[in-house]
This record gives C-alpha cells, structure tokens and sequence, in this order.
C-alpha cells in the first residue's frame, strides 16, 4: 500500500496531525521535499512537538521515517531537532537520511536575505535559505549530503566553485559584507559528518525493496499544492514541486502503483506570506479566524491571512495531485459564526466584460482581480470540538461538509474537531 498524503491549499492544513493519524498503518513515511521552511506539529495529549524536518511519523515506534532526495537539508536544524526529539522517542535505527540530498549552507541563508531585502515586491519567504539551496541543485553548484564523506580536498573543490559566486553577488551586486570564509564554513559542515553518518544511506535503495515486499509507504508533502513551484501562485511559491506525482522523484521509487492520494483540506483558507488569495477576509471574521485557529507560522511565528473555503483553487489542488479522498481539518474552527461562506466561482473583468472563471487563471496578476462568487451556508452554534461521530456534528456543519463534497466531487472521509491526535471523525 501506497499512500500520498499533502495539503490542497497554501500549507497550514494540519498535514503533521494527519500524518501522524495514519502513521500507525505505515512501515515507512517519507518525507519527499521541502526544507525547514515548513514547520508541522503534532500534539500528543499535553505534549507539543513541532517537526521541520523529520516526518511526524517518528513518534510510532513501529515506523521508519526517510527524508529523501527531493529535500533541501539545513543540518543544524536537523541536528537540533533530532536532539529535541530523542528525549521523547527512540529514532535509532528507525531515520534513514537520502545521501543524495542537498544541503542548505550558511551563504544561502545570507543570499535568502539579501534578494528578500532588495526585492521591491518579495516573496515573504522564511529566510531560510531554501530557494538558493534549490537554485544551486540546478545550477550544479550544490554540495550533497553525501559530499561530506569525501575526501577533504574534494569537498573543498566543491565548496569553493559555490561559494565563490555567493560572495561576489553579496559583495558587488547586494553591497554586504560576506559573514564567514570559506575555512570557516568548512570546518562548520565537516562537525556533522560524523554526527549523520548513521543515519546516511542510499534511501531509493531502501524504499525499492520495501516496495518489492509490499510494504506499506507513506509519503508526505511539507507544502500545500498551492506553494507548488510549477502549479502554484508563481512567483509567490515555494522553490520545489508539492504536487502528489513528485513523490517519486523526490524519494527515487519509481513508478510504482500509488492506492491513494489523500487531500488535506482545511475547513477555511490561510495563507502566509505576499501572492493572491481571493477570499481572504481582512476583517473581524478573519480575525476571529486568526484566533480561533492559531493561524500564527509554527516556524516563523507570523500571523497567517485568513479567507473562506475556495472551492476553485482546492478543486483545481484535486486535479493536479489525483486526490481520491479528503481529510478535512479544523472544522471546529468554524463553531459560532452565524454564517460560513464559499467561493464557487470567480468574477474577472476582461476588455471591459465581467467573466465568470471556474479555474484559476495563470497569472498572479489576474488571479489577485478575481472576485470570489459566494455562496452563504448557515453557521452552528452547537460546538465540534470533541465530537466523536459524525452524525453527532450539529446539522449545520454536517450540510457544510455535505455541500464541499458536492462542490469538489470527492468524499470528505476524515474530520478533524480538534488538534489532538485523536479528534478525528472517520466516515
């Protein structure tokens, strides 16, 4: 069994509570991409953690968890996290690291925040040097985690060709200073080699076999589709590909048969950082929103912007990525609004001629004119949270979830009311 499990929206949809929710079916979870630019939490009855980029699947002891080739690796990140997370769990013999993934070093950070700095419309990326770390895996320039178990004379010859570039675009075209030398930053990446090696290995290799045996394997996405470099809001994306069929690529199984791919869906939309968003709400609904949900970046901290569910950017989300089914999270979120509203359709003005859209256009420019088409459900008073059976839900949020399914022509399957592992509703 084979399952792809990512977010139908701009991230935020609650992937790590879902990941974690199906981990205990799973020999392996995969993470395929992303850096630690996404940050995803789990909570465990009191206990909080937060996952940059070790999959959440770490926290069932039965479950080995693979970080692939498809992602960018910061390695003090990871090493802080696998020191935060081994005081709760055992992940010995059960984390197994891509040699082919490539490192996020200290000059892409500098660079992340030089183009951020002098952009006259950024991105409102997380300065966490994840974009250069991608540029330089297509330019040819990055070092590989496996790199580090070269000769020393090798992986300088390596380091040099990169950072060379990197401190003469600092130097001459962002007119910063270059904060560590070459030697400095050698000497920093050559303290992890030993502290990795373990886990370090030819993960392809790995999952061929377990797939060979018919393992179960799930993968997870760290972004949501619309983040996606090629499908999503560009420029106003992330700088890899989110989307389901990227699992393969990002983690070298190869053509295997995918039994399903799981859409996470939040009951509402948010989104961090600049790029269009049509049914955002700049208003008290949003704000009740923010903080009903906790919208805040659980690795920045920034305050997410809020909108209505948009039934044509999740609808598109389910064609890009083959979504057979929905996991539909926070629904909870919405308990006390009078009413809810839907996006089922876009408005545009073309040459002077107002267009109904049913699919997002291809420009940011066009898509930020589009003016949602509302439909108006009624709210419930009577509280989610907690609920253990669907026909339990006020009768208001189950037409809600009916209506979505309607709208998107997909079974909403799981409900989550709640961030505890175990507020979920199976139907």
């Amino acid at each position: 069994m084979v399952y792809v499990v990512l977010g139908t929206q701009w991230g935020d949809e609650g992937k790590a509570k879902v990941i974690d929710y199906f981990s205990h079916q799973f020999d392996y979870v995969v993470r395929f991409q992303g850096g630690a630019n996404a940050g995803h939490t789990v909570h465990v009855g009191e206990k909080k953690f937060v996952f940059h980029l070790i999959p959440s699947g770490i926290l069932h002891e039965k479950t080995q968890v693979v970080i692939g080739n498809g992602v960018v690796l910061d390695p003090v990140c990871l090493l802080e996290e696998m020191e935060s997370i081994s005081r709760e769990v055992s992940f010995e013999g059960r984390l197994w690291i891509s040699n082919k993934a490539h490192l996020v070093l200290p000059y892409h950070k500098w660079l992340d925040a030089a183009k951020e700095k002098k952009a006259k419309n950024p991105i409102g990326t997380t300065l966490r040097g994840i974009g250069p770390a991608y540029a330089d895996k297509v330019e040819r320039l990055g070092i590989r985690l496996g790199d580090l178990f070269l000769s020393e004379g090798d992986l300088t010859s390596r380091l040099e060709k990169a950072y060379e570039v990197k401190a003469f675009l600092l130097q001459k075209y962002y007119g910063m200073d270059v904060p560590m030398t070459i030697e400095e930053i050698l000497r920093e990446i050559l303290q992890y080699r030993e502290k990795l090696a373990p886990y370090v290995t030819d993960t392809e290799r790995l999952l061929q076999k377990a797939a060979a045996e018919r393992r179960n394997i799930l993968f997870e996405g760290a972004q949501g589709t619309l983040l996606d470099v090629d499908f999503g809001t560009y420029p106003f994306v992330t700088s890899s590909n989110t989307v389901a069929p990227y699992a393969l690529v990002g983690s070298g199984l190869g053509l295997v048969d995918v039994a399903n791919v799981v859409g996470i869906t939040k009951a509402y939309c948010t989104r961090v950082g600049e790029g269009p968003f049509p049914t955002e709400l700049k208003d008290s609904t949003g704000e009740f929103l923010r903080k009903q949900g906790g919208e805040y970046g659980s690795t920045t901290g920034r305050p997410r912007r809020c909108g209505w569910f948009d039934v044509v950017i999740t609808r598109y989300a389910i064609g890009v990525n083959g979504v057979s089914e929905i996991f539909l999270t926070k629904l909870d979120v919405l308990d006390g609004l009078d009413e809810i509203k839907v996006a089922v359709g876009y408005e545009i003005e073309r040459n002077g001629q107002r267009e109904r859209l049913d699919y997002p256009p291809q420009s940011w420019e066009e898509l930020e004119q589009c003016k949602p088409i509302y439909v108006t459900l009624p709210g419930w008073k009577g509280k989610t949270a907690g609920v253990k059976r669907y026909f339990q839900l006020p009768s208001e949020a189950q037409h809600y979830i009916e209506f979505l399914e309607m709208q998107l022509g997909r079974k909403i399957s799981y409900i989550s009311v709640g961030q505890d592992r175990t507020d979920v509703i199976e139907r």
